[in-house]
């Protein structure tokens, strides 16, 4: 770990939960990575091992029986949680984002049925704004519709893709439009739909890289109450927004610990390995895959948390959410790359996490919005704040 370090009530606390994911948690990595039977057994049993440490739901309101860390004290810890896929899951952080956005959103019977089995884990979550026929980084196409019904309601009918999680969950968020045509601003509206209705359906899953978790699915006139609608019914944009920079920044902060996973990992290769001329830590091409992996770590690392400062302050932090999003997934694919490279074939094998940390570092260049998306939207930001205009005419 750097010197630089995030703001912590607790260094204790961070401690734990770091000792907790080293010790319960990726050794628990087959068995959960298994999904079935295997995976529920085992994830059953970290959560009751979580909750009997104190872990469990650190950054989930304390009123529904989370720990009630400011989203600043949980970032200090994420970055441990997150050093295995499966920590947030087994440490009840995972819902975090849509126990967020449907307490500051969501109708009173939204809030009463779902928040409380949220935060406890009875209950699961999922949130499906991606289109198999609409590129991901542009909501105002959406085709999913909702039309109202003369009780008030809504018929919701659709389809949408690569949803984590949908699978086994109990509510999905959905993006519909409700008025206007395709690129329109207006007449985007979020939507909670329990997934026992009728019309629901998941149709498959996606794997990622050979990995699962990801689905499509379908909703053919799904009918939701009038008071499953968040927010004012026309903001979906604006709640959209925020949930995609709280949780770019929560994965960035997890891939940190991820990619001081595979460091380590590579370190610990390096020192002790021999090759035909000795160890290869003494070889200079694999000190400079350390060089490099420790460089982009330390220089990652603050980014991040620059973003987590800005969104804990309230301020706009879109600029430094772009910047922490492209950095840290660049950075895990690079020093998961590096690691594998140092191990050789045994990288490539199923006897550590390379090859899972190496997919999850590919994969985040994409999700949640292209390394692309991200760079143009934030250099024309900036250029427009040195005066640029778009479409400006050619000075002569």
């Amino acid at each position: 770990m750097s010197a630089f370090q995030p703001e912590c009530e607790s260094t204790e606390l961070r401690a734990r939960v770091d000792s907790f994911v080293r010790t319960e948690v990726i050794p628990a990595e087959a068995a959960l990575d298994a999904g079935g039977a295997d995976r529920a057994v085992a994830l059953r049993g970290l959560r009751d091992s979580a909750r009997g440490a104190g872990l469990w739901a650190l950054p989930l309101p304390a009123e529904l029986g989370g720990g009630g860390l400011t989203f600043q004290q949980y970032a200090a810890l994420a970055e441990s949680e997150g050093a295995s896929d499966h920590g947030p899951a087994a440490l009840g952080s995972a819902p975090l984002l849509d126990v967020l956005m449907l307490g500051r959103y969501g109708g009173a019977r939204v809030r009463e049925e779902y928040l409380g089995g949220l935060v406890s884990g009875e209950l699961r979550s999922c949130y499906a704004m991606t289109e198999p026929d609409v590129p991901g980084s542009a909501p105002l196409l959406t085709r999913t519709r909702a039309e109202p019904r003369p009780d008030g309601g809504w018929s919701v009918t659709g389809r949408k893709w690569f949803t984590s999680g949908a699978d086994g969950a109990d509510l999905v968020t959905v993006m519909a439009r409700t008025g206007g045509t395709a690129g329109d601003r207006e007449g985007l509206t979020l939507f909670a739909v329990p997934t026992g209705s009728p019309g629901f359906r998941v149709v498959r899953e996606l794997p990622v890289f050979g990995a699962s978790g990801q689905y499509e699915i379908a909703l053919d006139r799904v009918l939701v109450p009038a008071d499953h609608v968040l927010g004012r019914g026309d903001d979906a944009l604006a709640i959209a927004g925020e949930r995609l920079a709280l949780g770019r920044t929560l994965r960035c902060l997890r891939w940190l610990g991820q990619a001081q996973r595979a460091f380590e990992l590579m370190c610990e290769r390096a020192a002790t390995r021999d090759g035909s001329h000795g160890p290869l830590a003494g070889n200079q091409l694999v000190q400079q895959h350390v060089f490099d992996a420790l460089l982009a770590l330390r220089t990652t690392r603050p980014l991040v948390h620059e973003a987590v400062a800005l969104i804990a302050a309230g301020q706009d932090a879109r600029t430094e959410v772009g910047l922490a999003k492209v950095a840290a997934a660049r950075m895990l694919q690079q020093v998961a790359d590096s690691a594998i490279q140092v191990y050789g074939a045994a990288g490539l094998g199923p006897d550590t996490a390379l090859p899972s940390l190496f997919r999850g570092g590919r994969a985040a260049r994409i999700l949640d919005g292209p390394d692309e998306l991200h760079i143009t939207s934030v250099a024309r930001r900036v250029l427009r704040d040195h005066g640029w205009a778009p479409g400006s005419p050619i000075r002569g």
